[in-house]
């Protein structure tokens, strides 16, 4: 049993295959109050660069799509989800304003000061390095853009039985303090569900 909530707790870091496929399905479903807070944090318009950072399955791009019409890029380390994710915004795809990569945040394709907005759902607790990847967030955000950062909480994490091997568990102090220590010069908090999880704000003005 303990094997098979490993495995399971691994496919939400790098989901593949059937299985991967599942679990994307599972987490569109179960993380709805933290898509849609991200769709109504994120304000850029048409013609600005939007980041996310560990896109799956592509859910939460076509949803900032949907919105603004921005252009789309987005960096995973799955393959199998680059190709969910191709099928799925086919729109944006089609109006030449999807670009997708596979990679990691820690190593980030992009040039200085380029986008208008980054997220990440529920990815942060799979980064190999936490501080350099906050870095090269830091480093492609244009000056007065934000680092949209959506987790549970570790209280909450624990709960669960496939968070016990693979995640690192972070809280609302630690993230900020993360966030200062590679140069954000405003962090704010948001609850989204009470207890359950929330969003770190990192705003770069310079």
């Amino acid at each position: 049993m303990r094997k098979f909530t490993e495995y399971i707790g691994s496919q939400f870091g790098n989901p593949h295959g059937f299985v991967g496929m599942i679990c994307c399905f599972i987490m569109n479903v179960i993380n709805q109050a933290m898509y849609k807070n991200t769709v109504t944090l994120i304000n850029i318009d048409r013609g600005d660069k939007f980041l996310d950072i560990g896109y799956g399955n592509g859910y939460l791009l076509q949803r900032i799509y949907s919105k603004t019409e921005a252009d789309l890029y987005g960096i995973d380390i799955s393959a199998d989800m680059m190709k969910q994710a191709l099928k799925r915004n086919k729109k944006a795809a089609k109006h030449g304003q999807l670009f997708l990569q596979i990679g990691n945040c820690c190593d980030l394709p992009y040039e200085d000061n380029m986008f208008s907005a980054v997220s990440s759902v529920n990815t942060v607790y799979f980064w190999s390095d936490t501080v350099k990847g906050l870095t090269e967030i830091n480093r492609v955000l244009k000056p007065g853009s934000s680092f949209y950062n959506v987790v549970y909480t570790k209280e909450y994490l624990d709960t669960l039985s496939y968070t016990k091997k693979g995640f690192k568990k972070f809280g609302p102090e630690q993230l900020m303090d993360l966030g200062r220590k590679v140069g954000f010069e405003k962090i704010s908090v948001k609850n989204i569900v009470k207890g359950k999880s929330f969003v770190v704000i990192y705003t770069k003005y310079s």
